[in-house]
């Protein structure tokens, strides 16, 4: 069952989640459909050029996507055979794991498929993230598949494991997503493999857009061997978005990390940005640059 939030607080949590749309504050006019060589020309500093282009040109970015994903392959048949082996969290763990279906879990977005043309749109308009041009972005369905990843799935698939995308996507871009997908040769299957932002989970109170519920809903059907993802939010429910809850949510699983869960690269946005400026997206941009600045070391 959803929780219906005000209108900002909604926004600040939904642009915060794991595997959420990217991040960010209202965007400048312009869809994200217009031609690259027609958008305006930033006449600023953006704070996300240098992120975007080490996403897009430096090979280090996808020498770790390619480690994650083999070494997770690499793991994945001895996690198939112990039968005490599970992924969930205990507090989204609702039903006994033995003797159910086997399946691996991955966020979508800079996790499976790669959205650094949308940022580099952004980059070059010098606008930010707003949900019509997230939308349409998806809907272009150009996404292309993150390093290993197509060969990790694929090899999940072929040993029987069922592959699982939970997406803070909204569900009502599910065909668009799971045709990229498609043709991106990730493997599709059965009704719960595309759980977007929305789906309905009985007896579960949604926060925001934490993935918990739709983790829960899994562990009525499957005993999950991996979770992958690019937010801590992609693993457990995160209560408070700022340091000391970020810390307190992931301690009780550091040992999971590399063996159970499986954490990719994310400079370009995420949860982890707000929490530097009190999840404020009221704030002016020039506003929350300061708070992040504020919040380097410089010893």
């Amino acid at each position: 069952m959803s929780v219906r939030l005000p209108a900002a607080l909604a926004a600040v949590v939904l642009l915060a989640a794991c595997s959420a749309a990217p991040s960010k504050a209202p965007s400048a006019p312009g869809a994200s459909t217009t031609p690259v060589a027609e958008a305006p020309v930033a006449t600023h500093a953006d704070d996300n050029l240098n992120a975007v282009a080490w996403s897009q040109t430096a090979i280090e970015h996808d020498l770790i996507y390619r480690q994650t994903y083999r070494d997770a392959q690499s793991r994945l048949l001895a996690a198939l055979a112990d039968k005490q082996w599970d992924a969930l969290p205990k507090d989204d763990r609702v039903a006994p794991a033995r003797g159910l279906k086997p399946a691996v879990v991955l966020d979508i977005d800079e996790t499976v498929l790669d959205n650094s043309p949308y940022q580099a749109r952004l980059v070059r308009s010098g606008g930010e993230y707003n949900e019509a041009e997230w939308a349409a972005w998806c809907n272009e369905q150009r996404a292309r598949a993150l390093p290993g990843v197509v060969a990790f799935t694929q090899f999940a698939a072929s040993h029987g494991i069922a592959v699982i995308y939970i997406s803070n996507r909204a569900k009502d871009l599910d065909q668009a997503t799971l045709a990229n997908l498609r043709k991106e040769g990730l493997p599709v299957s059965g009704p719960e493999a595309f759980l977007g932002l929305g789906t309905f989970v009985e007896d579960c109170e949604q926060i925001g857009t934490e993935k918990g519920c739709r983790r829960q809903l899994i562990s009525h059907k499957y005993r999950v061997l991996m979770q992958f993802g690019d937010q801590i939010g992609d693993f457990v429910t995160v209560l408070a978005n700022n340091a000391a809850g970020r810390e307190k949510a992931m301690t009780p699983y550091m040992d999971w990390i590399g063996t159970r869960w499986f954490v990719l690269p994310n400079p370009t946005y995420g949860a982890w940005e707000p929490a530097l400026f009190n999840n404020d997206y009221t704030a002016p941009r020039d506003e929350r640059r300061r708070q992040k600045i504020q919040s380097l070391r410089f010893d």
